[in-house]
């Protein structure tokens, strides 16, 4: 794998920490804005789906 994707990659993964994070301090307080953390969730579902589709592309298709 390229050295830019991987970066990429690795970036990508830390945001989607830094929102599952942030999901669950909202999360834990009663009072917190729900449609924050419905938008949060799909932010982290979307790129859970960008890093899925990134390391497939990246991924040599072998027949075995």
């Amino acid at each position: 794998m390229d050295d830019a994707i991987r970066e990429q990659l690795d970036a990508m993964k830390a945001e989607h920490r830094r929102l599952d994070e942030q999901i669950s301090a909202l999360s834990a307080n009663p009072l917190s804005d729900q449609l924050e953390i419905a938008r949060l969730k799909r932010r982290k579902l979307m790129l859970k789906d960008q890093i899925q589709l990134i390391f497939d592309r990246n991924t040599p298709d072998i027949i075995a």
